[in-house]
């Protein structure tokens, strides 16, 4: 019976310079050049590919070269393993950007050189992969706690990590799965470069109406609902969100608490993003989204808002036409109830002619369990 092994990664990038920098941590006494790249770790805007270096690994147990990619641990979401899994094997911490694409390939293939084709009932490794950006200090520590421990992989996994412009990084790849992977980021990369990230939550699950006798804005989050909120810290902490954005009312604020919590990150609270409020004034609530959005790309960082049903749906009527793909689009659906509670959209933006454009999205289901 064929098992498909599920394992995450990506390709971590980073301005070039001519300026030394520390050697990454594990590597056997390679210099790295800084990265000239901002304090949050993103990159300005719209540099061309020869401005960029990615980073390889070297697996001796194979003796190829190769993205930094493993496999998921138990109760482990792919975006969680690909950051860890990154962190793990080039000892420095990311945050995820864009998806770039999935490969797929026979497990007893692994580390051969060329394509194979699949075997009748063989296990197939199956790995998911993001763009992924350097965390400055500050940064990593914050996020530290909501994040969960890394382990730094040992020498006889990886032993070697390498910077390389990309092609450089193209002539060193091993395998043609992976040079695959380098084009669908040389093709991202345009638009990518610089991109901020938004990601909008809706609150967990509440008690229901009916059965609250005190004010709407007071109705908390059922043990089920804080299950999935202390769920999203692990999720939200792959993104590392440097501010917090929730409607007043109790229940969205229960939602984002967790990861305020653990990052020590204040949470800003704004009363246009109510439902009541929403009701009286749908345009303001939406300036208020809008202004969050303005002020993520100015900054080239990442915000999460935390949102009720119907203010989201809103949301996405102004938000799909902003996407720069039907496919985008169409996961910011039109009918009731938009997103299940307690769960997430990444929304990758970058600065258009008219405003923000939307060139992601991803959807994030918080693991129970």
């Amino acid at each position: 019976m064929r098992h498909i092994i599920e394992a995450a990664g990506g390709i971590v990038y980073r301005m070039t310079s001519s300026v030394s920098a520390p050697k990454v941590p594990g590597s056997p006494g390679e210099a790295i050049p800084t990265d000239g790249t901002p304090d949050d770790g993103t990159l300005g805007g719209g540099p061309r590919i020869d401005d960029l270096e990615v980073c390889l690994v070297h697996r001796p147990r194979y003796d190829d070269w190769s993205w930094p990619k493993g496999k998921l641990e138990p109760n482990e979401s792919h975006r969680h393993a690909a950051a860890r899994e990154i962190e793990e094997e080039t000892g420095r911490a990311v945050r995820l950007g864009a998806r770039l694409g999935e490969t797929e390939y026979p497990l007893d293939a692994e580390g051969h050189k060329g394509k194979k084709a699949h075997g009748v009932g063989g296990d197939i490794k199956h790995v998911m992969y993001w763009m992924a950006q350097l965390l400055d200090d500050s940064q990593i520590s914050r996020r530290s706690a909501a994040f969960g421990p890394v382990l730094t992989a040992d020498p006889h996994e990886i032993d070697e990590r390498r910077w390389l412009p990309v092609r450089a990084a193209r002539k060193l790849l091993s395998h043609s799965q992976d040079r695959d992977i380098l084009d669908a980021f040389v093709d991202r990369i345009e638009e990518s470069a610089g991109a901020a990230t938004l990601i909008l939550v809706r609150h967990a699950k509440a008690e229901p109406r009916k059965q609250w006798r005190g004010t709407d804005g007071d109705r908390p989050i059922t043990p089920k609902g804080a299950s999935a909120a202390y769920g999203l810290v692990r999720e939200l902490s792959c993104f590392s969100p440097s501010r917090l954005v929730s409607s007043p009312w109790l229940r969205c604020i229960q939602t984002l608490e967790p990861y305020a919590f653990h990052t020590r990150i204040p949470l800003t609270t704004a009363e246009e993003l109510t439902e009541d409020a929403f009701a009286d004034d749908p345009d303001r609530s939406w300036n208020r989204v809008l202004q969050e959005m303005d002020d993520c790309v100015s900054r080239q960082s990442t915000t999460a808002i935390c949102m009720h049903r119907p203010v989201i749906g809103a949301m996405f009527r102004h938000l799909r036409p902003l996407c720069a793909s039907r496919t985008q689009a169409s996961l910011l659906v039109e009918s009731s109830p938009f997103m299940p509670t307690g769960t997430a959209l990444v929304l990758s933006l970058t600065a258009g002619p008219d405003g923000p454009s939307i060139i992601d999205v991803q959807k994030v289901v918080p693991l129970v369990h």
